[in-house]
């Protein structure tokens, strides 16, 4: 039975250069086709019961690359066709010029299968399993839940197919900045920043949707 993806819509093409690139040994290969109509660049993050975990951002240019840096001390990015800012990272883009049915968009919710909820006390844990069992942090999701705002890590705990947790804490309001800034030295809370020129200090990077997560039931 082939197993259909699932796509989630991240909030802009910024959202969408940071997931693949900031922090990344090397940034992530994208992928751009059309789906719905409309034009995409798209990443696979994660599998869900072997079902692909898809984001993706629409984009209105054609190009080789997706650059990401910062100009003028905030984030910048833009398709391209040459690699020409050494200061800048680049994520291929792989186009691909129509999707085989194994790659259309899961449509049957009736028997969609979804993270399960995990809701953590603090920032600091959630920090402390940003890193899960791999070199580079996770990075860390944010949507809008009713009034509330959640953040969260995707996790598998026992590398089995058969529960996948959103690890997550409640904020009050939307995390407005795109980096978490934390150190485990000098006791201070984490907090949210636009850079990450601090030194001292480890960064995590956080992705906002442009709505709830379709597969976090909570």
């Amino acid at each position: 039975m082939i197993k259909l993806p699932h796509y989630i819509q991240v909030a802009d093409i910024i959202e969408f250069s940071r997931l693949v690139c900031a922090f990344e040994r090397v940034p992530r290969t994208s992928f751009s086709f059309d789906l719905d109509g409309q034009h995409v660049i798209s990443v696979q993050m994660d599998l869900l019961k072997e079902k692909p975990v898809i984001y993706f951002t629409p984009i209105d240019k054609i190009g080789h690359y997706l650059s990401y840096g910062f100009k003028g001390g905030k984030e910048d990015s833009v398709i391209v066709n040459t690699i020409t800012n050494p200061t800048y990272l680049y994520s291929p883009i792989v186009r691909v010029k129509s999707l085989p049915p194994s790659l259309k968009p899961e449509t049957n919710k009736e028997l969609e299968v979804t993270y399960e909820p995990l809701e953590l006390e603090d920032i600091t844990s959630l920090i402390k399993l940003s890193y899960g069992f791999e070199e580079a942090p996770f990075p860390l999701f944010a949507f809008q839940n009713g009034t509330n705002w959640m953040i969260g890590v995707f996790m598998n705990f026992n590398e089995s197919d058969e529960v996948s947790y959103f690890c997550h804490v409640k904020l009050d309001s939307e995390p407005t900045k795109p980096f978490l800034k934390y150190s485990s030295k000098d006791g201070l809370e984490p907090t949210f920043v636009s850079a990450i020129t601090e030194h001292g200090y480890s960064y995590l990077k956080v992705i906002k949707l442009k709505d709830k997560h379709p597969l976090v039931k909570l």
